[in-house]
């Protein structure tokens, strides 16, 4: 009774302190989203004095009037948006294209082809040999440079492969019995019951793609086709004074540290609030996938 009772106080304090930590790093990393937000709706004059931390200050909100009135930012919004899209839903078919061959052990060359693909993980050519090769393949300033070299993840394809060894033989078995062909297996069976691995991947894709910037800054110099992230990039390091963000497009004078916040938020809320609706599939997809070899 009493060795019970002192592992229960021991669990409890243990739960509480995980609690404590828990907490601590929430802080952490809300803190600095409600600072923008207060920054983003506050007065110019409070901004330039530093007086404002979690709480908005002269509350206004010509920041975000500025933002969505110019058509600059809100093309680079939907452009990164439908890129997003385009980019996660390529990704998410060559990586389960390339997963999932390596799982059937009568594929000819399966080691080879599993080791040539582990090494690209650590080695690359680099940033100027990269530059030249989408030189020769004429992507420089086109769209499709956003997508092609970033459409597969090794990482990612690993994480969807291990999740495919999980599934029972069995279950491809009776399907190549009853006649399904690789595809209808694939379509049929891996696929529905891979929904776990899919949502963790597409988030992982998504998010890289939406806050990618510097494969568009080296490759890209049509402005059209800037994504959200860069344009923010550009702002960021040339709005300084009134003059500069003149010449950015956002003609309202005294606005530039609010429009800062502003334009981070915008562009970081969408992304967020897909987390929600993949989180229950989440861990279960990062743990089965990664863990299972």
């Amino acid at each position: 009774m009493i060795a019970r009772m002192v592992k229960s106080k021991s669990t409890f304090v243990g739960d509480m302190v995980f609690a404590v930590v828990c907490v601590i790093i929430s802080l952490m990393c809300l803190i600095p989203m409600i600072n923008l937000l207060a920054r983003s709706l506050s007065g110019t004059d409070f901004l330039v004095k530093h007086q404002v931390y979690l709480l908005p200050k002269g509350l206004n909100f010509d920041a975000y009037t500025t933002v969505l009135g110019d058509p600059k930012y809100l093309k680079a919004f939907v452009w990164t948006l439908f890129l997003t899209l385009v980019s996660t839903l390529i990704s998410l078919t060559m990586t389960t294209l390339c997963a999932y061959p390596l799982i059937f052990t009568k594929l000819k060359g399966r080691s080879v082809f599993n080791i040539i693909i582990t090494i690209t993980m650590f080695f690359s050519a680099g940033t100027i040999p990269n530059y030249l090769l989408m030189k020769d393949l004429n992507l420089l300033d086109n769209p499709l440079v956003l997508i092609i070299p970033s459409c597969l993840s090794v990482y990612n394809m690993i994480i969807m492969r291990s999740f495919f060894y999980g599934i029972p033989d069995s279950l491809r078995e009776a399907a190549e019995i009853d006649g399904a062909s690789y595809f209808r297996i694939l379509w049929s069976v891996y696929i529905p019951l891979s929904k776990p691995v899919i949502a963790t991947l597409a988030l992982f894709y998504a998010v890289g793609r939406w806050n990618g910037y510097s494969d568009a800054l080296m490759y890209m110099k049509n402005k059209d086709f800037y994504p959200l992230q860069l344009l923010l990039y550009n702002i960021l390091n040339n709005i300084n004074s009134v003059e500069v963000a003149t010449q950015e497009g956002f003609s309202t004078p005294g606005l530039s540290e609010s429009l800062k916040a502003a334009i981070v938020m915008f562009s970081t809320i969408p992304i967020l609030c897909v987390y929600p609706f993949l989180q229950k599939y989440f861990i279960h997809g990062v743990t089965v996938g990664a863990v299972k070899e």
